[in-house]
């Protein structure tokens, strides 16, 4: 073949490389490879083989200027199609069809009118993800430089097909995305719905229950089966207003408050709890943080959810939960954490348990962390967790202390200073 000269080799390449890369589908990127570098090399025709990482087989993924029966050709694995030169990301001139083992089907080759086949590897790093074929009705002879444009073509190509692929991989996840989004607005919608439709039936049960264990004499064998009456009745009513509350949705109604005085307040309602189950409580409360705009309902709606959390999490009678308040060192977040040395949660779930109505508990209803977290992002928080099976669990909630959340809190959300 005659040496390319620099003019051609630019030409050739700048037009290949804009093709190859102003295309965002894989298909078409496929066809466009084996049809420009065909016409480039001035070759009978062109196969492409792409590597395929969950059988480790290269497959024919785009053919051109070659019969259409060449796309039928089976897989080839990595170990047959990977030696050589192809390790040294080198072309391998194949000048013998019939004796040549990476010819696979020499007679086919030979009908078409081919005399000489070249592979070329398509590398991104060091990973080889193609092999770029072309097939020549006569034998050439190849300069440095020719091979070294083949190789340029191959890399650009490389660097097309992955880009194609990442972007094909990110389209699917957002549709995944807003698929999922979809149903949990649906679900929420619905749940709305019947949650207002079950609430007044279950206000009655509760209602009447509890008059009728009023006016029972005190040794009635009926005050038992009426506690559980009441007890279950409660805890329906409990999850449907978490059901309530998590598709409300509603906007923080903001205004300076101290975080201190909020968390204090939420031990104390839980106070009882920790008394039962002989849990030691230590704070470490930060006397140096300014007050921050906050709905203080929301928030201590949280900070209960995260210690009952903790208090369910204890078994041992040596329980501990620490609560500590603090501002990081760039003044710009808030930071509350709590931690217990309960009984922590698996690494399979830790990414989970933010999700709506999953848990693990028999009686939960899956949807205490989901508000959780929902009301800290509307406060332009985070929550982060962090656990050992056995050994605890650590919460840790940032949130900006700027009115209207848009301190530059972007790099430091979700991590202590």
């Amino acid at each position: 073949m005659e040496t390319l000269n620099v003019q051609s080799f630019y030409g050739i390449f700048k037009d290949i490389s804009l093709i190859v890369h102003s295309s965002v589908q894989l298909d078409e990127v496929f066809e466009l490879v084996v049809w420009k570098v065909t016409e480039a090399f001035q070759a009978k025709g062109a196969l492409l083989r792409v590597h395929n990482p969950q059988t480790d087989q290269f497959e024919v993924t785009a053919v051109y200027g070659m019969n259409e029966q060449y796309l039928s050709k089976g897989a080839v694995s990595t170990e047959k199609i990977v030696d050589g030169d192809i390790k040294n990301k080198k072309p391998v001139i194949i000048e013998d069809l019939w004796n040549e083992p990476r010819v696979e089907y020499p007679q086919w080759a030979w009908d078409e009118g081919v005399r000489m086949i070249v592979d070329t590897p398509l590398y991104l790093g060091d990973k080889l993800i193609s092999i770029l074929r072309l097939y020549f009705t006569e034998k050439r002879s190849f300069s440095n430089k020719d091979l070294e444009f083949l190789v340029a073509i191959a890399t650009q190509c490389a660097c097309a097909i992955n880009k194609i692929k990442l972007i094909e991989s990110q389209q699917d996840q957002f549709e995944q995305l807003a698929i999922q989004t979809e149903k949990l607005s649906a679900l929420g919608r619905m749940a709305a719905g019947i949650a207002h439709e079950i609430n007044n039936p279950l206000a009655g049960i509760l209602l009447y229950s509890t008059h009728m264990k009023k006016k029972l004499p005190k040794e009635s064998p009926l005050k038992e089966n009426l506690d559980v009456i009441i007890s279950e009745t409660t805890r329906c009513k409990s999850t449907i207003q978490e059901l309530l509350d998590f598709s409300r949705e509603r906007e923080p109604v903001k205004s300076l408050r101290n975080i201190n005085a909020i968390i204090k307040r939420a031990m104390d309602i839980l106070e009882n709890e920790f008394y039962l189950k002989h849990i030691t409580l230590n704070t470490h409360l930060s006397g140096d943080i300014p007050e921050v705009p906050l709905d203080a309902n929301q928030i201590e709606q949280v900070l209960i959810n995260l210690l009952l959390n903790s208090i369910q999490a204890i078994s041992r009678k040596d329980g501990v939960i620490q609560v500590r308040s603090r501002i990081n060192e760039n003044r710009t977040n808030l930071v509350v954490e709590i931690e217990d040395n309960g009984c922590g949660i698996a690494s399979k779930n830790l990414d989970k348990i933010f999700d709506p109505f999953f848990t693990t508990k028999a009686n939960g209803s899956g949807l205490g962390m989901s508000v959780s977290y929902g009301i800290v992002q509307n406060h332009k928080g985070d929550i982060q967790v962090s656990s050992k099976e056995g050994r605890g669990t650590r919460f840790c909630i940032t949130i900006p202390v700027g009115s209207d959340g848009q301190t530059s809190a972007g790099d430091t959300r979700g991590h202590e200073e």
